[in-house]
């Protein structure tokens, strides 16, 4: 039987529909995450170092992502007790960076057959065969991939950066806005280009409000932190 051959989810797609046990029980996703975003990651196997010391990360980030309606799935290819049972150590043995006794909450996939990590290209051959790398994709409610991120095996996740784009991302759909270069709540947003020579003549005339306008392409916006936090951030 011929094998079945699957493309990386790309951006702009939906994402690709599986059942998997977790750790957490059965899920079917990404319909049983419909209204929130998720952030499905994979990570290489477990008891190794890189690993444990992301997952610990995560857990603590937990309620923050969660107050920013995003949702938390992991995934290796290892089985489901040997997730258990790595989650346990890391619970009662592993103190990092201020962190422990941290109790990871979110599901954990099992994935011996490595079905899920083939449907989303999390296996790359020229880093392992056997070991999914460290892939990150950012799904909307809607359930279509916003954001993927892919690091290689020795390569540890910056987790300010993927709370970032979740936050950045829900900005620019609730205001319709784009954000620079590093753009944290509170920093000036990117208006849309304008759409008409008339338009464009405005901007650069200060006649369209508070904008800055450095040529006709490229003008900016105040958007305060508490405007964007207030429509995203829910405690």
């Amino acid at each position: 039987m011929e094998e079945k051959v699957y493309s990386m989810p790309r951006i702009g797609e939906a994402a690709p529909e599986f059942k998997a046990v977790t750790t957490q029980g059965e899920i079917n996703f990404p319909g049983d995450y419909k209204g929130s975003w998720v952030i499905l990651f994979s990570h290489p196997a477990d008891f190794t170092p890189v690993c444990t010391s992301e997952f610990m990360t995560f857990a603590t980030m937990e309620k923050q992502f969660n107050e920013a309606n995003c949702k938390l799935v992991g995934l290796s290819v290892d089985g489901l007790y040997s997730h258990i049972a790595w989650l346990r150590t890391i619970k009662e043995k592993i103190e990092y960076k201020g962190m422990k006794n941290v109790e990871v909450m979110f599901p954990l996939i099992e994935d011996i057959t490595m079905e899920v990590a083939t449907k989303y290209g999390m296996m790359m051959p020229g880093e392992s065969n056997t070991k999914a790398v460290r892939a990150v994709f950012v799904i909307d409610p809607k359930g279509i991939v916003r954001t993927v991120l892919y690091y290689p095996l020795s390569l540890g996740r910056n987790f300010d950066e993927i709370y970032r784009i979740v936050i950045a991302l829900q900005a620019a759909d609730e205001f319709n806005i784009a954000t620079p270069a590093d753009w944290r709540p509170g920093d000036e947003v990117i208006v849309p280009t304008a759409g008409s020579c008339g338009t464009a003549k405005n901007r650069m005339e200060g006649k369209e409000g508070e904008m800055k306008c450095y040529d006709w392409f490229f003008c900016t916006k105040k958007l305060d932190k508490e405007t964007v936090l207030k429509k995203i951030i829910k405690k």
